[in-house]
Formats: structure tokens, C-alpha cells, sequence
């Protein structure tokens, strides 16, 4: 294989080169969601944090999302602009791309950073952050040091999809490795030998970033099939202008997804205050937690779907952007046979052992209220899951065939029109139980424009082989 240009992605079996790209991208994935999902469960079993210490983690969780969504429109933007210059030969693009990613993504990390700091107490009161005053506190002190990481964290997953498009998806899932084993060593360190709580967590999570981050500026020094010169660096707007649109789908459903958990967490704060039992003060962080919970197991779930779509992006644009739509279409029919099978095997999961899963966060010491409503939230918010895994692939896979305003739209719709509006609309007439409604509802909805957009990506792939221009 010529590993030089990446030639083999348009002559390699579909088979072999998912392996090679989409297994190392899930793992870094679902990796880089074990960042926070570790720091909830070593904070669920501490005894001075417990589902306190949940619900700040759930609290401070959509806003480590909003820095991720702009990492992800860099790198996974750059990822696929990459594939369809190098499939195109076009390699001196290519290299202004990975370079302008670079920088762009560094004063990005910056910027976010500031406003975080500056205006912490009122972000966090709009996720819901004062159901209580323990909440608040521990939401205050989560924050400002997951605040100080936010650069580092920036960085490092914007280079991920950019390592993947020189070749080297290996590399990308070691980085991220590295990472999480720093996190996972020092926080039962911090947290419990330290006793540092909620400054323990983040701090470990912080460090472990800058492992990612440090890793990555060594792999850019070292890039197999991109040179990068000094004026690579230097931000192009053309170049920007052909690459950010690409990763426009990924932005949005990172953001969406963090509107999406605005909603929730604001109806759980105003339905829960009217519950029999969550309306005791005593009681009005479980929702909170549990919710919480719930969706970072749902992280999990979309790490792997994402992560084998996102794989797939470097192949499908290479073979898109060399004129083979034939190797695409078989690649696009692969992907959502994988991804139907993970939401049925993530299904059978969250709806049979709902008990076991919530038992990891420390359910053990919680009330019985609190491991009756994690049961009912497990079986109900995920039970669309292999709808939702299939409308995932099919946003992402738009990316790596150039289609980013139908891919973004798309996106948006799901997101925001469905995963925001039925958040809103349906409390209103089922209670706490509506938020727990709003996400299989707006996954049924999303698949029925998800059929429509397979059955026009296969029209477009059926047309005849030749090169497109980028």
C-alpha cells in the first residue's frame, strides 16, 4: 500500500480499511467521553460528593460540549477537506488547511476560555446550576478549573481528526489514551486520598488534556503525507472558507446537542420543583443526576457511532474526491449496517440491565427514588436507539462527500427544531416524564428525513466515476 499519498484508501478491501480507520477513531472517541464519565463516577463514590457532586458534573458537562463543538468543526472540517485534496492531488491545499486548523483552534481554545472565567456564574445558572445551594458550589469549583483546561482540550480534539487524515488514526487513539490514563490514575488520588472533590476531578481531567495536547504538537512535527511550512500557519480564508463549512455538521450537533441539555436541565429544574417527591428539597438534585448519567451512558452510544462514521470520512472522501462513487456507495452501505447493530446491542443493554448500569455511578448509597427514576429514565429517553444511531451516520457520512449544508440542516433540525422543541413542549403536558419523552420522539421524527436523505446520497453515488473539484 502507498502509504505516501494514501493512495491505497481508493484500492484497499472496504472491509480492511474500516478496521484500520473507524476502530482507532471509536476508541479515541469513546475514550475522550470517558474524560467526564470517569469524573462522575469516582464523584458518585465519594461519600462527601455523591449525587451532589452528580449533579454539578451534570451541570458543568454541556459547556465542556460547546468547546468540543468547536474543536470538532476545526478538526473534522480539516479532516474531510484533507481526504478530498489529497484524493484530488492537491496536496500544497492539504497542508494550508492542517496548518490554518492549527491556529484557528489555538485562539479559539483561548477565547472560550476567557469568556468562561469571566462570566461563570451566570453560565452555569442558565444549565440549571441553583437547583440548590450545594449544587451551585460544587458547580462553581468543577467549572473554573475545567475553565483553565479549556485550550488544551481545544487543541487536542481538533488534532485528532487531522492526525487521522495523514494517515496515522493509530497515533490519534494513543494521544487520546495517554490522556484518559493520566485522568484515571489521578483521580481516585485527587478525590480520595487528596480529598480534593470536585477541584480533584477536574484537575486530573485538566492534566490529562495536556497530555493529549503535548502529544499532538509532537505528531505534527512528524506528519507522514503533509508538510507543513511556516505559511501554513498563517490563517488562509479561502482555504478556511472550503474546510469550516465541512465541519459544520459536527459543530452543530455538538451545540445543538448542548441546547438540547440546556432545555432538559431547565424543565428539570421547573417540573421537578412541581413533583410529589423531587419538589422536596431534599430530593430536587436526583432528576438532575440521574439525567445526567443517562446521557453520558447515551455518550457512550454516540461515541461508537460517531466514531466509526467520523473513521470513515478520510476513505470516503479520498474515493469521492478520486471520482470512485462506486467504492463510496459500498463504503455508506457498510457503515449503516454497523451502526444499526450497535443501537439494537445498545438497546438490548439500557432496557435489560438499567439497574446494573446505574449501580456504576453509586447508586448503592441513594435513595430508592433515585434508582427508581434512573430505571424508568434508562428504559424510556434511549429506547429509540437504533433509530438514532442510523441518523447519526448519515449526517456525518454528508461531511466526507462535500455536502455540508445538507448534512448541517439536517443536524439542526434533529437537534434543535426536535431535540429542543419536544424538551419544551412536552412538560407541559406530562410533567418530568415529557423530558424523558423528548428524546425517542424526536429520534422517530429524525428518521424519517434520515430515509429520505439515504435513498438521494445513494442516487448521487450510483452516477458515474470521476474526479470532483476542490
Amino acid at each position: 500500500m502507498d502509504e505516501k499519498n494514501n493512495a491505497f484508501l481508493g484500492t484497499a478491501p472496504m472491509g480492511t480499511l474500516m478496521r484500520r480507520y473507524a476502530l482507532p477513531c471509536i476508541i479515541s472517541l469513546l475514550v475522550a467521553a470517558l474524560y467526564n464519565i470517569v469524573d462522575q463516577i469516582f464523584i458518585a463514590n465519594a461519600s462527601y460528593l455523591g449525587a451532589y457532586g452528580n449533579a454539578a458534573n451534570t451541570v458543568v458537562f454541556p459547556l465542556t460540549v460547546v468547546a468540543l463543538a468547536v474543536a470538532v468543526m476545526i478538526g473534522d472540517g480539516c479532516c474531510a477537506y484533507v481526504s478530498l485534496c489529497q484524493g484530488a492531488r492537491e496536496e500544497e491545499k492539504a497542508a494550508h488547511s492542517v496548518g490554518s486548523a492549527v491556529t484557528l483552534s489555538v485562539i479559539s481554545g483561548v477565547v472560550l476560555m476567557v469568556i468562561y472565567l469571566v462570566f461563570a456564574d451566570g453560565i452555569l445558572t442558565l444549565f440549571g446550576g441553583r437547583i440548590n445551594d450545594e449544587t451551585f458550589r460544587q458547580s462553581q469549583i468543577y467549572f473554573f478549573w475545567i475553565s483553565l483546561g479549556i485550550p488544551f482540550y481545544m487543541f487536542g480534539q481538533a488534532m485528532n481528526p487531522v492526525i487521522r487524515a495523514d494517515g496515522n488514526p493509530k497515533f490519534a487513539m494513543l494521544s487520546t489514551l495517554a490522556g484518559a490514563a493520566v485522568n484515571i490514575v489521578l483521580d481516585p488520588l485527587f478525590i480520595f486520598v487528596f480529598k480534593w472533590g470536585m477541584m480533584g476531578a477536574a484537575v486530573a481531567t485538566v492534566l490529562g488534556q495536556v497530555m493529549t495536547a503535548a502529544l499532538s504538537i509532537w505528531y505534527l512535527c512528524h506528519m507522514k503525507t503533509i508538510r507543513l511550512a511556516r505559511k501554513s500557519f498563517v490563517p488562509g480564508g479561502s482555504v478556511m472558507r472550503r474546510f469550516l463549512p465541512l465541519g459544520g455538521c459536527s459543530l452543530l450537533s455538538q451545540l445543538s446537542l448542548v441546547m438540547a441539555m440546556m432545555a432538559i436541565q431547565n424543565m428539570i429544574v421547573a417540573y421537578g420543583a412541581r413533583d410529589e417527591v423531587f419538589g422536596l428539597p431534599e430530593f430536587a438534585h436526583i432528576p438532575m443526576a440521574v439525567l445526567g448519567i443517562v446521557m453520558k451512558v447515551f455518550q457512550i452510544v454516540i461515541g461508537i457511532v460517531v466514531g466509526m462514521a467520523a473513521g470513515c470520512i478520510p476513505i470516503a472522501g479520498f474515493n469521492i474526491g478520486a471520482g470512485l462513487r462506486s467504492r463510496a456507495k459500498k463504503l455508506f452501505s457498510m457503515l449503516l449496517g454497523c451502526e444499526f447493530a450497535v443501537g439494537v446491542v445498545a438497546l438490548l443493554i439500557v432496557e435489560l440491565l438499567p439497574r446494573q448500569l446505574i449501580g456504576i455511578f453509586g447508586a448503592a448509597g441513594e435513595s430508592q427514588y433515585y434508582t427508581d427514576f434512573a430505571i424508568k429514565s434508562f428504559r424510556v429517553y434511549l429506547c429509540m436507539l437504533p433509530l438514532a444511531t442510523v441518523n447519526k451516520a448519515s449526517f456525518i457520512y454528508l461531511q466526507s462527500m462535500g455536502r455540508a449544508v445538507a448534512s448541517t440542516l439536517l443536524s439542526l433540525v434533529r437537534e434543535v427544531v426536535f431535540g429542543v422543541g419536544f424538551a419544551l413542549l412536552l412538560p407541559l403536558f406530562f410533567g418530568l416524564n415529557g423530558v424523558l419523552y423528548s428524546m425517542p420522539v424526536s429520534d422517530v421524527l429524525t428518521f424519517v428525513l434520515s430515509v429520505i436523505v439515504i435513498a438521494q446520497t445513494y442516487r448521487q453515488l450510483r452516477q458515474p466515476d470521476t474526479p470532483v473539484q476542490v
